[in-house]
């Protein structure tokens, strides 16, 4: 896999965050002309769109980034589609894959799919030694269901399909929607937008003692590209940074990051999410030589930048 010349090659959600970082990393290996999936052109809970992008894109890799996704609240309030839409994306394209004898099929799921209570740091071992966060549990158990269809394929069909389990992602281009945002671009938005009203006072969700380890979405794409190209077992993969910090002292750094000189309060009646999370990144350095190239602090002062950039 290591020589891409001549292979067809398809990225579901290339259109989105972690998908333009993806396709800059196939760019970079001679991957001119990757077949981009976007939701506007297929929607990938249909099983007729899903037959049609085979038929259309005639892969021989599929690299699946398509998903459903929020953060703690639009998790609460959209269980139901998110495991529905996610489960049926992933099912359907796995399978008709199958039958359109897809060489590699790349399916990228969710460190929420680990337990809750999963021993620090996390390895993929444990996978299964309980449920996952309540608040994003039908998000994790929809996106891990990947990896059992891939491990029942290659063990069935000789499917070559494998899973890897990326850390929560930021950078340039992440949603900075208020709805819908994850941690970091939600930060960044209250903090700039509290700093130009000059509000002496930013509440922050929760009590800030869980912790979390993030990874540049740039960083990840070079790892899905790299286990693309040098990764063929069954065994899921983390990806992560390996770098652990609390809410509370990600929150100091955003507001450092933004100018904000204003006191952080935080609102314990809100949900704090799974109380630890950091990975093993053992196994990706192992088999495909993946380690993070950026630190926290010098990726959060890039996408801030990005975000002063572009806000308007």
């Amino acid at each position: 896999m290591a020589n891409w010349s001549g292979k067809r090659v398809a990225v579901t959600g290339g259109g989105g965050f972690l998908g333009s970082y993806v396709l800059e990393a196939l760019a970079r290996r001679g991957v001119s002309d990757p077949f981009v999936v976007r939701k506007k052109d297929f929607d990938l809970v249909k099983g007729d769109d899903v037959r049609r992008f085979f038929r259309e894109a005639r892969p021989d890799i599929v690299i699946h980034l398509a998903a459903v996704v929020g953060g703690i609240g639009a998790n609460r309030e959209n269980p139901g589609r998110f495991f529905y839409e996610n489960v049926m994306m992933g099912a359907q394209l796995m399978e008709e894959a199958r039958l359109a004898h897809v060489s590699k099929f790349v399916a990228v799921g969710t460190v929420c799919s680990y337990p809750k209570h999963a021993p620090v740091p996390f390895r993929e071992e444990t996978l299964w030694d309980g449920y996952p966060e309540e608040t994003n549990a039908p998000y994790g158990l929809a996106k891990k269901m990947l990896l059992v269809q891939a491990q029942a394929y290659r063990d069935q069909y000789g499917f070559n399909a494998i899973f890897l389990l990326p850390v929560n992602l930021y950078g340039p281009r992440d949603n900075f929607d208020e709805r819908t945002s994850h941690v970091i671009p939600a930060l960044i938005r209250r903090m700039l937008d509290a700093k130009e009203k000059n509000e002496p006072t930013l509440v922050c969700w929760g009590d800030g003692a869980p912790t979390r380890e993030f990874l540049h979405a740039a960083d990840a794409a070079e790892a899905i590209a790299l286990a693309t190209e040098r990764y063929d077992l069954s065994d899921p993969v983390n990806l992560g940074s390996g770098d652990e910090r609390t809410i509370a002292q990600l929150a100091t750094l955003i507001a450092k990051e933004c100018g904000y000189t204003g006191k952080l309060q935080w609102d314990p009646s809100k949900p704090n999410g799974q109380p630890r999370r950091r990975l093993d990144t053992s196994r990706a350095l192992q088999h495909f030589g993946f380690h993070t190239a950026r630190s926290l602090e010098a990726g959060l002062r890039e996408t801030v930048e990005w975000y002063r950039s572009t806000r308007g």
